[in-house]
């Protein structure tokens, strides 16, 4: 916004301790940033200073790429959002944390029967975004793939499916499980000790314990592309987003809401872990900046696809592609399994 703007910064210092390519997490806290009223005095002064720059632009047809139709203002508001979710992930470590206010819309869905896998014809798909309208440069360009046919899990695994691969395996628990010294297990998120709901999608499962969970399954982890050939036509209007849910709806609601091939929940509810990792698209092109996704194209970062119950409604579409290391458990990620014909 400085440079859309031509405006000096308000703190020369603050854009070198923000830098999270600079300062790894596990010092952050340690930084001298702001805090308390002070940061709420810098939040608001930023604030006014990008709504007076958005006055006096041009936004409709213009030669800057960052003012054309508006995508500077669209991924600021993006990316505050996806940093919602980011929140979200530190609350629910607070012992004690109670949500202001909980929709219990999301828990309520019917779940609807159906066939566990549903099948996708082999043929030629459209991956990534089309040319028109805001996505971030790890979408663009959009493509074809021939892909074989494959099957898919209709619905999100569930928590009673994961207890048994890891009764059957001695396989670790997802984070925030613990056993309830009867066979059983209690979810200990926000320093509560409920019993975990069997119906409910399995949540905070790292790569590793989504691709052995396949495995056991006699399955195996989505190519990203398959993913998205399979998620084509979900309805981010009918389904579990925004946070304020504060948790999953059962496995199997939203089935008025399923993809063309018949998939439930694609969007919303969990994360789910592919086995591709983060690359670039053939013909991708860094935009706005090559740290936003080119710095992250490595074998490390798999990639997830759908959004989770914490992703603001905006934000998610069938071909928004997040990433993470494979050993990150406190996100909201799950599994969808696939198989061969």
């Amino acid at each position: 916004m400085q440079g859309v703007g031509d405006l000096e910064p308000l703190d020369g210092e603050l854009g070198r301790l923000y830098d999270a390519i600079e300062n790894p997490r596990a010092g952050r806290s340690e930084l001298p940033i702001l805090r308390g009223a002070e940061l709420r005095a810098y939040m608001d002064e930023v604030r006014g200073r990008t709504l007076q720059v958005l006055e006096g632009v041009e936004l409709a047809d213009g030669d800057d790429p960052m003012l054309r139709d508006g995508f500077i203002y669209e991924m600021l508001i993006a990316h505050e959002h996806q940093h919602n979710e980011t929140m979200l992930q530190a609350l629910q470590m607070i012992d004690g944390y109670a949500p202001p206010i909980v929709d219990p819309g999301p828990s309520a869905e019917p779940v609807s029967p159906g066939p566990e896998m549903i099948e996708i014809p082999a043929g030629t798909y459209a991956i990534g975004a089309a040319p028109d309208g805001f996505a971030y440069d790890n979408e663009r360009p959009r493509h074809e793939v021939d892909l074989d046919a494959f099957l898919l899990d209709r619905i999100p695994v569930s928590n009673r499916a994961f207890a048994d691969f890891v009764a059957e395996t001695g396989s670790e628990p997802p984070m925030y499980w613990e056993g309830d010294g009867e066979g059983g297990w209690i979810t200990t998120v926000y320093g509560r000790h409920e019993a975990i709901d069997p119906d409910l999608p399995v949540v905070h499962v790292d790569h590793g314990q989504a691709k052995a969970f396949a495995a056991w399954a006699g399955k195996r982890l989505p190519s990203e592309l398959e993913w998205e050939a399979a998620a084509a036509g979900a309805d981010r209007e009918r389904a579990n987003l925004d946070h304020l849910a504060f948790g999953t709806a059962p496995a199997g609601a939203y089935a008025d809401a399923a993809s063309d091939h018949g998939a439930v929940q694609m969007l919303g509810d969990v994360w789910e872990w592919t086995d591709s990792t983060l690359d670039g698209y053939p013909g991708f092109s860094a935009f706005p900046y090559r740290e936003y996704s080119e710095v992250f194209f490595a074998d490390a970062y798999p990639v997830l696809r759908g959004g989770s119950w914490a992703t603001r409604r905006n934000v998610i579409r069938t071909s928004f592609r997040n990433w993470d290391l494979a050993e990150r458990r406190q996100i909201f990620a799950g599994v969808r399994c696939a198989r061969d014909v």
